[in-house]
């Protein structure tokens, strides 16, 4: 991605539903997810989201799956919704081969601006794998902070992927945005 191909960005409509879920595939899990960096293929086989998980975060008040164009095609996409007094950040994805491109920057940006500036939030949250260490350093350079608060991993419920390990848990990072101004 050049400067010239700056992302426009916009909510995701159902009409797009289709197209974020092979975006988010294509991102995490199978071949093509081998081609960039986040992959979880060495973590979970199966699935990573659906067209009915898609459509819920879309229709859900105080969510918004946020979408990133360039020159008209789906490159990034992301769902961020608003959780008390901060955003919550998920379901990054972005096209295997624009990561690396700055993109994902953006798109993080553009998601924590929605929950600074239109929903008065005063962080962000996020759950990561902890066995992702090159992503969760990724967020480090961003502003997040590891918080020590973790969660389990939902073994048994196939609709997060099939583990392919017996040690998979989330924790939770968190970046303050008044912090981050200070």
């Amino acid at each position: 991605m050049s400067t010239q191909d700056l992302p426009v960005f916009r909510a995701a409509e159902a009409a797009d539903i289709a197209a974020i879920v092979a975006l988010v595939e294509s991102a995490y899990r199978g071949e093509s997810g081998l081609r960039g960096w986040t992959t979880e293929s060495h973590l979970l086989d199966g699935r990573r989201t659906d067209e009915a998980d898609v459509g819920a975060l879309i229709g859900r008040s105080g969510s918004r799956v946020l979408l990133a164009e360039c020159d008209g095609q789906l490159k990034a996409s992301c769902h961020v919704e608003r959780q008390g007094e901060f955003g919550y950040f998920g379901m990054f994805a972005v096209d295997p081969v624009e990561q690396g491109s700055g993109l994902g920057k953006r798109v993080l940006a553009e998601a924590e601006r929605i929950a600074r500036e239109e929903w008065h939030c005063r962080g962000m949250r996020m759950t990561v794998i902890v066995q992702r260490e090159e992503l969760i350093a990724w967020y480090g350079r961003r502003g997040y902070r590891r918080t020590g608060e973790y969660q389990p991993f939902p073994y048994g419920d196939e609709r997060f992927g099939i583990p392919r390990r017996g040690d998979l848990r989330f924790e939770v990072l968190r970046k303050d945005f008044d912090e981050v101004a200070a």
